[in-house]
């Protein structure tokens, strides 16, 4: 009686022993290795790189009406110059226009601000232009004592002569090296080879 308990009991030892150290399937092995290589090669989820914003007025290139916005200059939703309303028929408006060094000639990529201007002069008799001439300091020398003048002239003769606006609504003012809007080193004077001018017919 006690050597038949002893076998059986020997017999449930080897058995459970056997049940705790089986090998997992081929089948079992195969199918976990797959689900592992699977989680390695997951798809990668890529992003679309934002539309580029050309100008840096911040709006970008596909919906931008004015890509070549010059810097410094306020713009409205579609990328174009701004132009405040205030009350019925009243408004106000910037252009900006910067220069080669020791030149005043206008350059092609301003004219819409200046025809964008010259055309709401047309539309609103009672506006005027105020318009300020700049130079840098590298410019500020006995050979240059009018170059910011010569840059707010060709401001309004543009003006004037394609638009036919009356000369007396245009006011002009020239300064020397004494107001820059940047330093006067290689990389940032050109900003301050510039003129300014506000449209406006608010008192």
């Amino acid at each position: 009686m006690v050597i038949r308990f002893s076998m059986c009991l020997a017999i449930a030892t080897v058995a459970l022993t056997g049940c705790q150290t089986l090998p997992t399937s081929s089948s079992q092995s195969e199918s976990a290795l797959k689900s592992f290589k699977n989680y390695g090669n997951e798809s990668v989820v890529t992003m679309a790189l934002p539309t580029p914003d050309s100008d840096g007025d911040g709006v970008l290139d596909d919906i931008d009406e004015c890509p070549a916005t010059p810097m410094n200059v306020k713009i409205d939703e579609r990328g174009c110059p701004h132009s405040l309303l205030f009350a019925e028929n009243e408004f106000m408006m910037e252009a900006r226009a910067y220069y080669d060094e020791n030149s005043s000639e206008i350059k092609s990529e301003y004219y819409e601000q200046l025809d964008n201007a010259g055309k709401k002069m047309q539309d609103h008799l009672d506006a005027v232009m105020l318009v300020e001439g700049h130079i840098s300091k590298n410019e500020d020398n006995s050979a240059n004592q009018t170059l910011s003048r010569y840059r707010v002239e060709g401001i309004k003769n543009y003006v004037i002569m394609k638009y036919n606006i009356d000369p007396d609504r245009i006011k002009t003012f020239y300064y020397g090296s004494d107001r820059p809007i940047a330093p006067n080193d290689a990389e940032n004077s050109w900003l301050n080879q510039r003129i300014y001018a506000l449209i406006s017919n608010v008192e």
